[in-house]
């Protein structure tokens, strides 16, 4: 059972979700719950850090495990469960990295997690609001199609504060659902090539040796 199964854990979690460390970027996610009045935003676990952060990890949308109410590792669910296997097989620590959704609403239930083409365009501009919020990060590792769509759009797009930070996008598997449906030969290379990305985020960022 993941940590955010547990009531006690998610009530302290809820606690800290506008201490220093996260608040501008729960205030993001706030924001664009007023955008769409009756939406939900999963907000960012505050185990993230926006000051120290380097790496973003760029999922599709929130899923079955964002009923938690947060965007987190300790998820109940596959994706969840992969990407921390994932940070931990390389040792990035989670003030490192920190996650944010191509479309942050949720809609899992009325689509399946599927994005219109529309909905991925409506993406880039939180995306740039929350990239300006975590000003050291220089990579962003996309998962799954819908993602590396918007990182090619945010790379179209030309910012130019963006680009003075020498930015890189990394393209890999989506970590849950059918995408990552296959056999398990299958399953592990497409583990290897996320982690063969974040240790590749990790090293242009100076982390490998900080964070073993």
């Amino acid at each position: 059972m993941r940590r955010m199964a547990d009531p006690a854990y998610r009530e302290q979690q809820w606690s800290r979700r506008f201490d220093p460390n996260i608040a501008e970027v729960n205030q993001l996610c706030e924001s664009l719950v007023e955008r769409k009045p009756g939406s939900e935003v999963p907000l960012v676990d505050p185990v993230h850090d926006v000051d120290e952060c380097r790496i973003v990890s760029l999922f599709a949308s929130p899923g079955p495990g964002a009923g938690s109410r947060f965007i987190s590792t300790e998820n109940d669910d596959d994706t969840a469960a992969r990407t921390l296997e994932v940070y931990e097989a390389v040792g990035l620590r989670p003030e490192h990295v920190m996650p944010w959704n191509a479309y942050p609403w949720y809609v899992f239930d009325e689509q399946d997690g599927k994005l219109t083409a529309a909905q991925i365009s409506e993406g880039l501009k939180p995306l740039l609001k929350f990239l300006r919020l975590v000003p050291r990060a220089s990579a962003l590792v996309a998962h799954g199609g819908e993602a590396q769509k918007l990182a090619d759009l945010l790379l179209k797009s030309k910012i130019p504060d963006i680009q003075k930070r020498g930015f890189k996008t990394y393209k890999v598997r989506a970590l849950g659902g059918r995408a990552f449906a296959g056999k398990p030969a299958d399953q592990q290379k497409w583990l290897d090539e996320a982690q063969a990305a974040y240790t590749d985020a990790m090293a242009r960022a100076g982390l490998l040796q900080a964070n073993r």
